[in-house]
C-alpha cells in the first residue's frame, strides 16, 4: 500500500513523559471525589494536550500527531549495561496510578498513542523522525530532552512547549558546543549522571566539545589520544576507551526501531465526542468537560456530585479536645484492644515520655497512642510510687502499670510493621528511645518536618506553637507538672492520672497536626522536599547519633591546660600593652582601657553606664589596633577551653565512652543541620588551636577515621546558579579557584601569586556568597574598610553575573515571600520588605539561602543514600559538619569505603538536578579527626 505521507506533511511527536511530569510537578494535587483516586497529573496532561491541539494553526500545524511513551523500564540498553538508569529515583506513589490514565486520555482525544516493548520513547521518536524526513516531510519533536538533540536538522526541529522556544541546529550548538551530528560523540565523553551513562571521568560537556571540535569526531580522538598534552586527560581517554565506546552505544538513539504501525496511522483525527466526553466525565473533570463540549458544540454530560470519601486529602471534622476522655492502659488486654484498632486503621500517632532530653540516657516512662482525633491513650510503664512533692519519694513502681517488657513485646510487631504508619512530632527522638529497647520504628511521618518543609523561615516548629497556630488549641503545659529550679522532678515522679491527660493529649495533637499538614504538602508544592530530603533523614541521623564518636578525655585535659597557659601569656601581654593590670574577662574593664585610657573611638555603654565590647566592635578596632586583636585572641581561647576542652569531657557517655551529639533537622532555615549537646559543628577550624580540638576525636583500636569533604561546594553552586562562565571553566579545568579569582581581580599572573593575595581572594569568594559588606570583609581581613570595599567593588566588575543573581534573587523574594533551592526547598523571607537594619540582613539571607540551601540539600541526599552505599563494609557514618561527613572504618576497608562514599557524595545531586559544575570530594584518613580532615 502506498503511503500518503510525504512533502507538505508535518509530523509532531510529543514526548509523553515530559508532559506527564510537567503536569504532575506544576499543578496542585487533585483527587477524584468519588473514590479519592489521584488525578492531578491526568488533569494537567489533558489540559496540555487539548491546548496543544487547538492552539496549533497555520504553517506549523501538525498533519500527523502522536504521543510517544516509554513501555516498562527495561530496554536493550540495560542488556548492554546493567547499571543504565540504575540511580533513577522511584516514581512518586501518587503518580504511579495516573500513568495508564494518561494513555487512556491520549486515546480519548483520538490521538495516536505509541510505545514499544524493549525500546525507549526516544528511540521510537528517532525512528519516526528519520522516516518522516526521508519521506520529504517536516518533523517537530515536542520535548526539551537533550538526548533528542542529535536528531535536529534537515527538516527536524524541537519545540520546548513549556517555554514556547524552538530548537534548531544553532540551538543545539548553543547547548553542546557542537552541531547535532556530533552530539553523540560529546555525550559519549561527558556521560550522563541522570541516566548513569559512565562517559570519560573528569570530562564534562565543554571539554568534550573542545576535543571533538579539535579532532573532528570521537573515533579520530580515541585513535589520536596519545597526542593529547594534558597527562590526566590523555590517560583517561586511553584507559577508558571501552567505557567511552559503551557510552556511545547507550546515548545513540536507535533509528531502526521495529514499529508495528506506519506514519499514515498517525494522521491527525478529530476526537470522537462521545468517547472523549465519557472519559472526561469518568475522571470527573467538570471544568474541562464543559470547555471542550463548548468547542465541539455539544452539551456536556452531567457529572453527579458525589460525597467526598474520607481521605488524607480531605481530613474529617475534628472533635473538640477532651482530656478526660483519654484512656489509661493498665493491662495487656486493654493494650491488645488498642493494637487491634491500630491494625484496622493502618496508622497511629506515637509519643514517648521519658526522664530527660538526652535520648542516650533517658529512661522510658510511658507511651501514648492515638488512632483517631480525640481517641488516645497513655501506657504508664515506670512511674515511681509516692507523691510528686515527696522529698523521699519511693523508687518502687507505682501500682496499675504494665510491666515494661510485656508492653514493649506487644507493641514491637505493630511499631515495626511496614503496613502501619507511625506518626510523630520530632520522631527521631522517640525512635532512638525505642531503639534502645530493641524496637526499630518504621515507617514514620513527622509533623515537625512537614511544618518545616512548608514553613521554613516563617516560624518555629515545636508542637505547642503548631497546636496553637494550626489547631487553635493550647496544650496542657509541662511546667506545672515538673516544677522548676531545685524542686523540679522528672516525669516518672508525675502522678499517673496527670501524666495520662498530658501525654495522651500530645499524641492526639500530633495526629490532628498530621491530618492538617499531610494534604497541605501537595498544595504547598513541597511533597518532594518532604519525601526526599526530610523524612528519609530520620533513621539515618538516629543511627549516626547512637553510634557517637570516641573522645579521648586525656587529650582534652592536656589541651585545657595548654589553653590556660596560653591565655595567661596573652593576659600578661595585654597588661603590658595597657600599662596596668585589669580583668581581661571583664568587657567593661576592657572597654575602659580601649575608650578611656587609649582614647579610641567607637565605644558604646550599656544602660548601667558600663563599657560594652562585643565581638563586632573589637573586630572593627582590630583592623587597626593590636590590643583589640589580642583581646579577640584571648576570648577565642577562652571559648575553646570552656565550650570544648572542658565541656566535652562532661558529654562523654559513661556506658559507651563516646560523645553522642544530637542533630536538629529543622535547626536552620536553609536546610543545614544543627548540632547540639554538644555542638560539634562550631568547632573553629580557622585557627591552629581550634583545629587541634579535633585531635581529641579518635578511632577505636583497629579502626581509622575517614573525612570526606565537598570541595568548595557553595562556590560551585554559585557558579551554576549565577551562570559565571569564568568560575565554571576554572572548576572544569581543576584550577585553584582562589588563585584564579585573585589573578582575575588583581591582575596578578598565577605564577606570581602570593599566599596573602590568595587569602584575600578566598575571603572575598566566600564572603560574597554571604552578601558580605565592606565592614564585614574589613573585619575578616583586618584591613581598612575602604580597601575592603574596593575589593568587593572590583569583584562585581570582574564577575557581573553575581550582581545580576543577587538582584534577581532579592526581586524574586520580594515578589513571592520566599527563595528556593535547586531541589525545591522553600526558604521564606518574611522580612525581605522590612525597613531599617533588618532589611540588610534579610537581603543577605535571601541571597545566600539558595546557595547554602542547595549545598545542604546535596549533603542530605548523600547522607540518605549512604547506608546503602556502605552496606556490607565495616564502616559507620558518625558525624556531619556542614560539607563534611566523618566515618569510622576498619583499617582494611579504608579504600573501599572512600570509593563508595565519594561516589555517593559526588553523585548526590543526580538525577534531580544536573549541575554545570562537577562536585568533587576530598578524602582523608587518620587515627583522629585532625589527621583525617
Amino acid at each position: 500500500m502506498t503511503s500518503t505521507f510525504g512533502k507538505g506533511c508535518h509530523l509532531h511527536l510529543i514526548d509523553g513523559s515530559a508532559f506527564i511530569f510537567r503536569a504532575y510537578h506544576a499543578l496542585p494535587p487533585l483527587t477524584r471525589k468519588s473514590d479519592g483516586l489521584p488525578i492531578g497529573a491526568v488533569s494537567g496532561f489533558c489540559n496540555m494536550l487539548q491546548r496543544y491541539v487547538t492552539d496549533n494553526h497555520g504553517a506549523d500545524a501538525p498533519t500527523h500527531l502522536a504521543v510517544i511513551f516509554d513501555k516498562g523500564s527495561h530496554t536493550f540498553r540495560n542488556d548492554l549495561y546493567d547499571l543504565y538508569k540504575a540511580n533513577r529515583e522511584a516514581m512518586p506513589e501518587d503518580l504511579r496510578p495516573q500513568i495508564p490514565l494518561t494513555r487512556a486520555a491520549t486515546e480519548a482525544f483520538n490521538i495516536a498513542c505509541k510505545e514499544i516493548e524493549g525500546y525507549e520513547a526516544d528511540d521510537i521518536i528517532a525512528t519516526l523522525a528519520v522516516q518522516a524526513r526521508d519521506a520529504g516531510g517536516r518533523v517537530t519533536i515536542v520535548s526539551s530532552d537533550k538526548d533528542l538533540m542529535q536528531l535536529v536538522g534537515d527538516g527536524v526541529e524541537m519545540l520546548d512547549a513549556m517555554k514556547n522556544r524552538r530548537i534548531d541546529r544553532d540551538g543545539v550548538f548553543e547547548k553542546f558546543g557542537v552541531f547535532p551530528e556530533r552530539v553523540v560523540d560529546v555525550q559519549a565523553l561527558a556521560g550522563d549522571s541522570v541516566d548513569n551513562v559512565p562517559g570519560a571521568p573528569g570530562i564534562g560537556i565543554k571539554t568534550a566539545a573542545l576535543l571533538i571540535n579539535e579532532y573532528g569526531d570521537l573515533d579520530t580522538l580515541l585513535e589520536r589520544a596519545g597526542e593529547i598534552k594534558q597527562p590526566k586527560r590523555r590517560q583517561t581517554l586511553t584507559e577508558k576507551r571501552d567505557q567511552i565506546e559503551l557510552s556511545r552505544k547507550l546515548v545513540q538513539l536507535d533509528r531502526d526501531t521495529p514499529l508495528d504501525f506506519t506514519l499514515d496511522d498517525l494522521e491527525l483525527r478529530d476526537p470522537d465526542p462521545d468517547r472523549l466526553m465519557a472519559f472526561l466525565a469518568e475522571m470527573e473533570f467538570r471544568t474541562l468537560t464543559r470547555r471542550i463540549a463548548d468547542q465541539l458544540g455539544i452539551d456536556p454530560p452531567v457529572i453527579a456530585e458525589k460525597p467526598a470519601q474520607e481521605t488524607a486529602e480531605t481530613p474529617p471534622e475534628q472533635p473538640p479536645f477532651d482530656a478526660a476522655a483519654y484512656e489509661c492502659v493498665h493491662d495487656a488486654d486493654a493494650l491488645r484492644g488498642w493494637i487491634d484498632r491500630i491494625r484496622d486503621r493502618g496508622r497511629v500517632a506515637v509519643d514517648t515520655e521519658t526522664t530527660g532530653l538526652d535520648e542516650m540516657v533517658a529512661g522510658l516512662v510511658g507511651i501514648s497512642l492515638c488512632v483517631d482525633a480525640g481517641s488516645a491513650c497513655y501506657i504508664p510503664l515506670t512511674h515511681k510510687a509516692g507523691a510528686t512533692d515527696d522529698l523521699f519519694g519511693s523508687d518502687q513502681l507505682a501500682e496499675g502499670q504494665m510491666p515494661l517488657d510485656e508492653a514493649l513485646a506487644l507493641l514491637k510487631p505493630v511499631l515495626e510493621d511496614d503496613a502501619i504508619l507511625k506518626i510523630g512530632q520530632n520522631m527521631k527522638y522517640d525512635a532512638k528511645i525505642l531503639a534502645r529497647h530493641g524496637i526499630d520504628v518504621a515507617p514514620v511521618d513527622d509533623t515537625m518536618l512537614m511544618s518545616y518543609a512548608m514553613h521554613g523561615g516563617e516560624h518555629g516548629h515545636g508542637m505547642d506553637f503548631l497546636s496553637d497556630t494550626y489547631l487553635d488549641h493550647r496544650p496542657i503545659p509541662i511546667k506545672p507538672l515538673l516544677g522548676s529550679g531545685k524542686s523540679a522532678i522528672t516525669f516518672d515522679r508525675v502522678a499517673v492520672d496527670d501524666a495520662t491527660r498530658y501525654a495522651a493529649e500530645d499524641a492526639d495533637i500530633t495526629l490532628r497536626l498530621w491530618e492538617t499538614f499531610k494534604p497541605q504538602l501537595h498544595r504547598a508544592g513541597v511533597t518532594t522536599v518532604y519525601e526526599t530530603l526530610e523524612r528519609p533523614l530520620i533513621p539515618v541521623l538516629a543511627q549516626m547519633e547512637m553510634h557517637g564518636i570516641k573522645v579521648d578525655r586525656d587529650t582534652l585535659s592536656r589541651m585545657s591546660n595548654a589553653f590556660a597557659q596560653k591565655m595567661a601569656g596573652l593576659e600578661a601581654d595585654l597588661h603590658d600593652m595597657a600599662g596596668r593590670d585589669f580583668n581581661v574577662q571583664s568587657p567593661a574593664q576592657v572597654g575602659a582601657v580601649l575608650f578611656e585610657d587609649m582614647g579610641l573611638e567607637g565605644g558604646k555603654k550599656t544602660k548601667t553606664g558600663q563599657w560594652s565590647t562585643p565581638a563586632n566592635v573589637l573586630e572593627d578596632l582590630a583592623t587597626e589596633h593590636e590590643f583589640a586583636a589580642r583581646v579577640l585572641d584571648y576570648r577565642q581561647l577562652q571559648k575553646l577551653k570552656s565550650t570544648y576542652t572542658d565541656a566535652l569531657q562532661t558529654h562523654i557517655n559513661a556506658e559507651t565512652g563516646r560523645v553522642h551529639t544530637s542533630y536538629s533537622i529543622t535547626g536552620a532555615n536553609t536546610g543545614r543541620l544543627a548540632s547540639t549537646d554538644p555542638n560539634l559543628q562550631n568547632i573553629p577550624v580557622r585557627t591552629e588551636e581550634g583545629r587541634r580540638i579535633r585531635e581529641a576525636f579518635v578511632a577505636e583500636p583497629g579502626n581509622v577515621l575517614l573525612s570526606l569533604d565537598y570541595s568548595q561546594i557553595e562556590l560551585r553552586i554559585l557558579a551554576h546558579i549565577a551562570g559565571i562562565d569564568a568560575l565554571k571553566a576554572a572548576f572544569a579545568d581543576g584550577q585553584d579557584i582562589h588563585a584564579m579569582t585573585a589573578s582575575e581581580m588583581f591582575d596578578v599572573p598565577l605564577e606570581e601569586m602570593t599566599p596573602e593575595v590568595r587569602r584575600r581572594a578566598k575571603a572575598i569568594n566566600f564572603g560574597v556568597i554571604y552578601g558580605i559588606s565592606g565592614f564585614g570583609l574589613a573585619r575578616n581581613l583586618r584591613i581598612p574598610r575602604a580597601e575592603a570595599q574596593g575589593f568587593i567593588d572590583r569583584y562585581f566588575e570582574r564577575f557581573p553575573g553575581i550582581r545580576t543573581y543577587m538582584d534577581d534573587t532579592i526581586a524574586f523574594a520580594k515578589e513571592h515571600g520566599y527563595v528556593q533551592t535547586l531541589f525545591g526547598r522553600r526558604i521564606h523571607t518574611p522580612e525581605i520588605n522590612a525597613k531599617g537594619p533588618h532589611a540588610g540582613f534579610a537581603r543577605r539571607a535571601a541571597i545566600n539561602a539558595p546557595i547554602q540551601g542547595t549545598a545542604a540539600d546535596v549533603i542530605r541526599r548523600a547522607m540518605i543514600r549512604m547506608p546503602d552505599a556502605i552496606d556490607g563494609l565495616p564502616a559507620r557514618m558518625l558525624l556531619q559538619v556542614h560539607d563534611e561527613l566523618l566515618f569510622e572504618v576498619a583499617g582494611d576497608a579504608v579504600d573501599a569505603t572512600i570509593a563508595a562514599a565519594r561516589r555517593t557524595m559526588e553523585g548526590a545531586a543526580d538525577p534531580a538536578v544536573k549541575l554545570d559544575v562537577k562536585l568533587t570530594v576530598d578524602a582523608g584518613k587518620g587515627s583522629n579527626w585532625a589527621e583525617a580532615h
